[in-house]
């Protein structure tokens, strides 16, 4: 995928991520609730706490990919330094690492 692809593929998520953010931080008020709501309460909370959670971190990726993009290294590997598939780029056009790279940092986050 080339640059300005990638770039208008990830300014619109970048777009759209915004705007979930905001949705779920507007959608959870807070309100008092009885003991029996307590627990219903925090599960709900944790729920989109985590969500918020996941959509800041692939914002993050969003941000750094068009870092890349500046710097002019997007496509390579922040791992290897080789090339990232195109097929993975279509797909995760935010993807920083080829497939085994990204692999050996999955287990080493575990």
């Amino acid at each position: 995928m080339d640059a300005a692809t990638a770039r208008t593929r990830l300014d619109a998520t970048l777009v759209d991520l915004d705007r979930s953010i905001a949705i779920l931080k507007g959608e959870h008020p807070e309100r008092e609730s009885s003991a029996a709501d307590a627990g219903a309460g925090l599960t709900d909370s944790d729920r989109v706490e985590a969500a918020l959670e996941s959509l800041q971190r692939h914002r993050d990726a969003v941000r750094k990919a068009l870092g890349r993009i500046e710097q002019g290294t997007y496509g390579q590997c922040i791992g290897c330094g080789k090339d990232v598939p195109p097929g993975r780029l279509e797909a995760r056009p935010d993807a920083a690492r080829c497939v085994p790279c990204q692999a050996k940092h999955d287990r080493a986050f575990r």
